[in-house]
């Protein structure tokens, strides 16, 4: 039989996660809504004596990496970790320390819910909790929640799902309903596996699963990027303008398919530091076709969402999940005020039963209509493919950079063929004529910049990423620089004008 994980204590866990003797706490001695000689006093002081806390919810500040940070844990020995008007009130006042002195806060909850011994009042003060946590993130500060074994009942329901990053405990138990309550009311147990750190992962409900020796880093490299600069950016050189060859757009168009070509991942990898993969809407979905991340390029921190050619295939494309994916990332920049990075690279959005069932076109509104109203400074890069309207939902932007053999185009052109000719032999004509590829973005005002390929980026992958990252953060730059109501109009204006005088340069 294999030995069942070690489960840490709030304060174990701090011992692991904090800096050696950075732990400050904030808490003062609790005042009880029960009288000192009642069953309820006696439960407390044996919880206390069991737990070595004085309450479920320990709060305070200390050191990652150097870094402060405000604390909120739970002691699931003290009472099942469950949450009265002490714990709630010690989380409430750990979110308003927090936001007042500007730190990023670090919740590792564990906990069965709220304190039966307290009843509706004790229940209801999630709603506080949710107050405050709303409130913190409308600072802009950052939220980072870790789920331990077990989190259940209001507070999964509250603050432990309200992380703008969240990961869990290998093995932990995480759910909404109780599994004896759920026997109780139905007469059969609940399904096994349904409420593990695994299997939300799976469905896209957390970003990871991680051990607790693995926070330190992941937290390290998470604040990295929530907590950079986003304003002062050291400039970056501008790329010098190449003299681009003038190719067909159907040879662009092949180049772009090679399975060779490097991708999101591959930019990332080489042009990309402090890469962070989230995971899923946070909803329940999750698509291997969009990729979401925090990472910087240069010194300017950033959400990117890819699209990943690795994860789209005939049978497996782009899905109105994966749009949904890219919802949450321009959530997630608009709370945090990070530039949002997108990058399009899809063969086109899935065309079945189940993309219409699952409310596609809808799905390409709302990223349409949220990006290119988003207040965070927007930059996109058309990588490769852009077929559709997979590809045009992440594409309005303050700027858009492209490679060379990079294109756009409301089908793919052997579809558009298909559509005008009733066949597909006329694809390289048609590619040419509705002005698809880079030159001709370019020329109608819908691309900003090329960024060359010699003569093909799956040639070059480690010079091409290079290049294209030094662009990306020349870009990032650029925006910082820019006052946000005009840099806003201007992104609107451009917008406003596109198609104006296409084909007329």
């Amino acid at each position: 039989m294999s030995e069942k994980p070690r489960r840490f204590g709030a304060l174990e866990l701090l011992e692991t996660v904090l800096d050696e003797g950075s732990w400050k706490s904030w808490d003062t001695a609790p005042v009880q809504p029960t009288s000192p000689d009642s069953p309820y006093a006696a439960e407390l002081s044996a919880a206390a004596d069991k737990a070595g806390t004085d309450e479920s919810i320990v709060t305070g500040e200390g050191m990652i990496r150097g870094r402060r940070v405000a604390i909120i844990a739970g002691e699931f020995r003290f009472l099942a970790g469950s949450i009265g008007a002490v714990a709630a009130e010690r989380i409430v006042l750990a979110f308003e320390r927090a936001c007042e002195e500007e730190l990023p806060l670090f919740a590792a909850p564990s906990s069965g819910g709220t304190r039966m011994q307290e009843g509706t009042p004790a229940f209801v003060g999630m709603v506080k909790i949710s107050a405050a946590c709303a409130a913190f993130k409308s600072a802009g500060l950052p939220y980072l929640v870790y789920l331990r074994h077990p989190t259940t009942g209001g507070v999964f329901a509250s603050w432990a799902s309200l992380g703008h990053v969240t990961v869990a405990e290998p093995g932990a138990m995480v759910g909404f309903l109780g599994a004896r309550v759920y026997e109780a009311l139905y007469g059969k147990p609940f399904p096994e596996g349904v409420q593990t750190a695994e299997n939300l992962f799976e469905h896209g409900l957390i970003d990871a699963v991680l051990p607790v020796e693995a926070l330190a880093d992941v937290a390290d490299r998470a604040l990295s990027v929530l907590m950079a600069p986003r304003e002062d950016l050291p400039d970056v050189p501008e790329i010098p303008k190449e003299q681009l060859a003038d190719i067909p757009a159907w040879e662009s168009i092949t180049r772009s398919r090679r399975e060779d070509r490097p991708g999101v991942r591959t930019l990332l990898r080489l042009g990309a530091t402090d890469v962070l993969p989230l995971h899923g809407t946070g909803q329940g979905e999750y698509d291997p076709g969009m990729l979401m991340a925090l990472a910087r390029f240069g010194g300017a921190p950033c959400v990117v969402l890819g699209q990943d050619r690795r994860g789209q295939t005939l049978e497996d494309p782009l899905s109105p999940k994966g749009l949904r994916v890219a919802r949450r990332g321009m959530k997630l920049a608009h709370e945090l005020n990070l530039p949002l990075v997108s990058v399009i690279d899809t063969a086109g959005a899935a065309l079945s039963k189940e993309a219409e069932e699952g409310g596609m076109a809808g799905e390409i509104a709302r990223c349409l209509s949220e990006l290119v109203t988003l207040d965070a400074p927007t930059l996109c890069v058309l990588l490769g493919q852009g077929t559709g309207g997979g590809a045009l939902a992440v594409m309005p932007a303050d700027r858009v950079i492209c490679a060379q053999h990079s294109w756009l185009s409301p089908l793919p052109p052997e579809g558009a063929s298909a559509i005008l000719y009733r066949e597909t032999s006329r694809a390289p004509e048609l590619a040419a004529s509705q002005r698809v590829r880079s030159l001709d973005l370019l020329a109608d005002g819908i691309v900003d910049r090329i960024v060359a390929e010699h003569p093909d980026a799956a040639d070059e992958p480690e010079e091409f990423c290079r290049r294209m990252s030094q662009s990306i953060q020349h870009e990032l730059a650029m925006l910082a620089r820019m006052d946000r109501q005009e840099r806003l109009q201007v992104r609107l204006d451009r917008y406003r004008r596109l198609g104006m005088n296409a084909g007329k340069n």
